[in-house]
């Protein structure tokens, strides 16, 4: 999931830039770069468990979305990815695996910091529409030299 995630925001990331709305294209490539920061936690405990992480994904990647497009799909992910989470988290508690459970808690609080961050942003274009993308238009898309994504910069608080 986490895999996916990181080429569909990527993806997006570039194309909003493309279309010249840089504060968006900027926040959708920090939570990008949260995500590679949860696959490879998770590939470190996978391999720490003694298994093999995977380095592909089966899902596809939406292309060319239109901007109205991108934060409702968004926020679905995440919402399905959330409830996913929180089902392997039961089951690392039921299996008395503290360690892969706090580190899905931690996850889980991030990716909520993320569809939180789509759902306001759909929000505001359902309610302010053009106007708000107006408004964004032409906006910077410079994150820095930081790797430290959206959630870890607290941009989404």
């Amino acid at each position: 999931m986490e895999l996916h995630a990181i080429h569909q925001y990527m993806n997006q990331h570039y194309n909003l830039d493309d279309m010249d709305y840089g504060e968006l294209a900027a926040k959708v490539k920090l939570i990008a770069i949260d995500e590679m920061r949860h696959a490879e936690m998770f590939a470190e405990r996978v391999k720490e468990l003694g298994g093999e992480p995977v380095t592909g994904h089966d899902e596809t990647v939406v292309k060319g979305q239109k901007v109205e497009a991108i934060f409702p799909f968004d926020a679905a992910l995440e919402d399905d990815t959330i409830d996913l989470y929180n089902q392997f988290l039961l089951v690392c508690r039921d299996n008395g695996d503290s360690v892969s459970m706090k580190m899905f808690e931690d996850v889980i609080n991030e990716e909520q910091i993320h569809y939180n961050y789509f759902d306001n942003v759909h929000g505001h274009m359902e309610k302010l529409g053009d106007t708000y993308l107006a408004k964004i238009a032409g906006t910077s898309s410079s994150t820095g030299l930081g790797p430290s994504g959206f959630a870890a910069s607290g941009e989404g608080e």
